[in-house]
């Protein structure tokens, strides 16, 4: 009976002694799976740019193992999302926004990825100056935008008048995007937006990107048509047998010449020909846009003849 009880304690003994071994390791397994904790940084610089004041937002993501985190960060002015964009191989995005004049109190939001937890950097504050000079601010919403390969997204994108008080006539601003990936493309409607003289409600254009899925098609047969193989064969035998028989009989020389025309003539009507193997096989297969994070620029932009006024914001585009 003893002997059984002992053995018994041994046993919880080193049943124990095994949980508390497996505690701290069941502990850092879970702390690996809920992502490495992030650093966010933001630093804002303001310079003047034709009379209008310009801002720089410089973001730095960095993971607790002291590398630069992937993925995307958005800047926020308040409660307000200015841009979103992806981030580079160090760990660092730029943006250039221009503010309406007045106080701004900003931060960057880092979203995380697989790897990442999401973190908010400390607060910097921006100081816009006032202008005699028109001006405006364009902002996109959502910033940050999902898609699989065939999908399309929706977003909008909105132009806000600054000091349109010193217009004597309507500003035209266009629309127009640029970073996207192979097999995307966006549009806007409307394209072209107009800013009438004391306007102070924005105006918005309904912006989509959208993107393609691997197209669908079947394999060509590339051994070529019989009927023209058929023709092609006898006609390069009989070609080899006249270079043969060339040195022989001289009199073979034109009609080396016709044959040979008449040979060309053959390839350009078969499947040597470009357009035949284009109608008989049909287009290559078209392909799918390439998954990946992108910074999408949504530029908008004005001119009176003289100068152009262009200002933009960024979006975060992941296609999955």
């Amino acid at each position: 009976m003893r002997g059984i009880l002992c053995r018994s304690l041994r046993l919880e003994l080193v049943a124990g002694l095994g949980i508390a071994l497996a505690l701290p390791a069941s502990s850092m397994a879970a702390e690996n799976a809920r992502g490495l904790a992030t650093e966010t940084t933001l630093t804002v610089e303001t310079h003047e740019l034709d009379g209008r004041t310009q801002t720089t937002v410089h973001v730095n993501v960095v993971g607790e193992d002291g590398l630069a985190a992937t993925g995307a960060v958005v800047i926020r002015d308040g409660d307000m999302q200015l841009a979103g964009a992806a981030l580079d191989l160090k760990g660092h995005a730029t943006f250039e926004l221009a503010l309406p004049a007045g106080d701004h109190i900003m931060r960057a939001d880092y979203i995380g990825d697989a790897t990442h937890l999401r973190s908010t950097s400390e607060a910097a504050t921006a100081q816009a100056q006032a202008t005699t000079t028109p001006n405006f601010q364009v902002t996109i919403a959502p910033t940050t935008l999902t898609l699989t390969p065939g999908e399309s997204g929706s977003l909008i994108a909105s132009v806000t008048p600054q000091n349109s008080s010193a217009l004597t006539a309507p500003m035209f601003v266009t629309l127009s995007c640029s970073g996207l990936p192979d097999q995307a493309a966006c549009t806007f409607t409307p394209e072209n937006v107009e800013i009438l003289p004391n306007a102070t409600i924005a105006i918005t254009s309904s912006m989509i990107v959208t993107t393609q899925a691997a197209g669908v098609g079947t394999a060509s047969n590339r051994r070529g048509d019989p009927v023209a193989w058929a023709l092609l064969l006898p006609g390069a035998l009989g070609l080899g047998g006249l270079a043969w028989g060339l040195r022989r009989r001289q009199w073979l020389n034109r009609l080396t010449l016709l044959a040979l025309l008449g040979l060309m003539t053959l390839l350009g009507a078969t499947a040597c020909n470009a357009r035949y193997d284009y109608y008989n096989h049909g287009p290559p297969i078209p392909p799918a846009t390439p998954a990946g994070l992108y910074t999408v620029t949504v530029t908008a932009q004005s001119s009176n003849g003289v100068t152009a006024i262009t200002n933009s914001a960024k979006l975060a585009l992941t296609v999955q």
